[in-house]
């Protein structure tokens, strides 16, 4: 026999040997069966999932915003402010709209159609401010009290969008003068500003979304006089150190009436998208006047070595702000 003929009937013999295989398999092991082995190997619905993103706080972390002069065709133009320390001027910057044109339309966020939060590098100046509008330019008067590298952050509602859209973009801006920055900052839950005392409560987790509280305290006793600041009983901004990547903070609760007052206590929802170390600000009012607070927490939960109230950015809460 020739070699292509021995091949042909060995491929015959294979093919034989397979059919009556799977005709035996067939008999032994009924389609049912079959089936319910399927079944149980298939990933099941994603119950643990759900659960987990419950016990997080509901829902995944918003995405980091502001590390880009651009968001979602929103475009910041560069920002003009004195170039120096002690120099009165104005801070001034534009945004256009994905067509290319000057936005003109801005939706109510807190009270307010923008948002200036202005923070050097190194966390250790910061103000939350509200320009004012002239049909193309968002502008106030402006001066540097320390030289430094500073991110300008504008965190704004187009009013053109189909639908609510937040955006927030961002510009650096250098001061000249001599400056070391700060090599760190340590964790820290408490700050003390203008004669009060405020305590943090509540971890950061990477990938959720946690509760974070905050306590103002006057002289040993509890301050029951907050008054509602943009809409809220107070608002935080969280930056991730290292980028300055801006967090989405939500104040919970209702929004307060006008004329009321509340205390000591404020609760945040509060993403925080990666492992890493974040820098919290905390603004609140009494009396008319805001003050800041600022903290420093780390994703793992680690607890501040010391219990001092000093505040670590070196902020003393005098930075002005507007209504």
């Amino acid at each position: 026999m020739n070699a292509p003929v021995r091949l042909g009937a060995f491929g015959l013999g294979l093919a034989a040997l397979f059919a009556g295989t799977y005709a035996v398999a067939a008999a032994v092991v009924p389609d049912s069966a079959v089936e319910d082995r399927l079944a149980a190997t298939e990933p099941e619905h994603d119950m643990d999932m759900e659960t987990d993103m419950e016990d997080h706080g509901g829902h995944e972390a918003d995405p980091v915003r502001g590390l880009s002069i651009e968001q979602d065709g929103y475009l910041m133009s560069e920002v003009s402010a004195p170039a120096e320390t002690g120099t009165e001027g104005t801070l001034a910057f534009g945004i256009t709209a994905p067509g290319g044109e000057a936005l003109s339309e801005y939706t109510v966020s807190h009270e307010k159609e923008l948002h200036l939060i202005v923070v050097r590098a190194d966390g250790a100046e910061f103000r939350h401010v509200h320009p004012v509008f002239d049909g193309t330019t968002w502008s106030l008067p402006w001066s540097w009290d320390q030289p430094g590298t500073y991110r300008v952050f504008a965190d704004f509602v187009p009013g053109d969008a189909a639908e609510e859209l937040d955006v927030t973009l961002s510009q650096t801006f250098e001061v000249a003068g001599d400056y070391t920055p700060r090599a760190d900052n340590p964790v820290t839950r408490t700050a003390s500003v203008d004669g009060f005392d405020v305590t943090l409560t509540g971890d950061l987790a990477a990938g959720a979304t946690t509760e974070l509280t905050v306590e103002v305290t006057k002289d040993g006793a509890p301050v029951t006089t907050l008054e509602p600041y943009l809409g809220a009983w107070g608002h935080l901004v969280a930056l991730r150190e290292g980028d300055l990547g801006y967090l989405h903070v939500h104040p919970e609760g209702d929004e307060p009436e006008p004329g009321t007052t509340s205390g000591p206590g404020i609760v945040f929802a509060t993403a925080a998208p990666t492992e890493g170390r974040y820098l919290l600000y905390l603004d609140f009012q009494v009396d008319g006047q805001v003050h800041t607070a600022p903290f420093v927490l780390d994703t793992d939960g680690t607890e501040p070595q010391s219990t001092e109230s000093e505040s670590p950015h070196g902020h003393d809460g005098t930075d002005s702000h507007d209504d």
